[in-house]
């Protein structure tokens, strides 16, 4: 017995006394394009501003995204009118635009003499209306929840991307109105340490079903969303940007021209 005990001990002692650090070689791929282009129009006829972010997709292991500073960025609008996008910080261009409901518009990002293209159109939305705050919801029962309701316009279908900012925390959801159209509905706002004094504001996006399609498979492989659906997927979601000049080299994300309705709302 006192033998096998010794053994033990012996084995314990080498065991925990070697460590060796193995360095993984994963085998990653080329970085790709990433292209978040977003139109945000509130009021119909005034002036917008086009936003355009470009980024390089990170390895696996890193924390920051590369930021492209040196593209070339324009839109056409249906009747051939250009507006180039200048860059306004890391990454990130845009250029005041007005946008006409009853064209379209192309997006141009021409980078490293590739160019990368996609075609949209307006899309308007519902204004939101008011919110509801409840005290008693969670697991504990305990916890704020908002509730952010607009009213879906009846018999024609519909789609909306809804995010919920704050300090305490984002929250973003894609929903149709299968099941509510001509109804009054809402998006819903929960998210941990939400306090009274917290401003939380609501946007209400109107999308087309492609992008509700796109964004809907996004978020459900997001579990973690504070940052945004735009993050490193565990899985290629393809947008709608085509890599004219090389296919094969296709990029990531979306171009939508989105009416967008917000409403602040402070918690009580």
């Amino acid at each position: 017995m006192m033998k096998k005990i010794l053994l033990l001990i012996t084995y314990f002692l080498i065991a925990t006394s070697c460590e060796d650090v193995i360095d993984v070689d994963l085998n990653e791929g080329a970085p790709r394009l990433v292209i978040e282009a977003t139109f945000n129009v509130e009021e119909i006829g005034e002036q917008s501003q086009a936003r355009v972010e470009l980024r390089l997709t990170k390895p696996f292991f890193s924390n920051q995204a590369t930021a492209v500073n040196d593209a070339q960025v324009r839109v056409i609008s249906e009747d051939g009118t250009v507006t180039n996008l200048d860059l306004f910080q890391n990454g990130i261009y845009n250029q005041p635009l007005v946008i006409d409901p009853a064209k379209s518009y192309t997006l141009e990002v021409r980078y490293r003499d590739e160019l990368y293209a996609a075609t949209e159109q307006f899309v308007p939305v519902v204004p939101l209306e008011f919110v509801e705050q409840e005290d008693d919801g969670g697991f504990d029962n305990e916890s704020i929840e908002l509730k952010a309701f607009f009213t879906d316009p009846g018999n024609v279908d519909n789609f909306y991307f809804f995010e919920g900012l704050s300090q305490a925390g984002n929250s973003y959801d894609a929903f149709n109105d299968e099941f509510f159209d001509g109804n009054q509905i809402f998006g819903f706002y929960f998210v941990e340490d939400l306090e009274a004094g917290d401003d939380v504001l609501f946007r209400l996006h109107g999308v087309d079903e492609p992008f509700y399609n796109f964004m809907f498979t996004l978020l459900q492989q997001s579990s973690d969303q504070s940052n945004g659906p735009f993050e490193t997927q565990p899985a290629t979601v393809r947008g709608n940007i085509i890599n004219e000049t090389n296919p094969d080299n296709f990029p990531l994300g979306y171009f939508r021209i989105s009416q967008v309705s917000e409403l602040s709302y402070t918690v009580q």
